[in-house]
């Protein structure tokens, strides 16, 4: 598989279940994500300009190909409603091959 085929992750955080399945929509309609999962509930503590912050957030995980990553990034980050948005890109080392190949052909379309 060439390396720019190969499957890639995108972890991201939204403010709401409702945001993440907008931007997460967008992402698959465009051929840019084979799928995004999202995690209705969770906590996130964290510090933002110099204050302790406790939130509820929804996170989502985008399954698309390491060449759309960039991009997915860039589209993501455009839609998103935070201004400095959790996007972080991790590398899949390996899975069920049919399920990887579903992805490469979701996403074929994007580039």
């Amino acid at each position: 598989m060439d390396e720019n085929d190969k499957p890639v992750l995108i972890y991201s955080t939204f403010p709401s279940a409702a945001e993440a399945e907008r931007v997460g929509g967008a992402l698959v309609d465009r051929g840019l994500a084979a799928c995004v999962n999202i995690f209705s509930a969770m906590t996130a503590i964290y510090v933002w300009e110099g204050k302790r912050q406790r939130e509820s957030e929804a996170a989502m995980i985008i399954k698309t190909r390491a060449k759309l990553a960039d991009t997915v990034v860039a589209e993501a980050r455009k839609l998103h409603p935070y201004t400095n948005p959790a996007l972080l890109v991790v590398p899949a080392s390996g899975g069920s091959q049919d399920f990887l190949r579903w992805i490469a052909e979701q996403t074929a379309k994007a580039g």
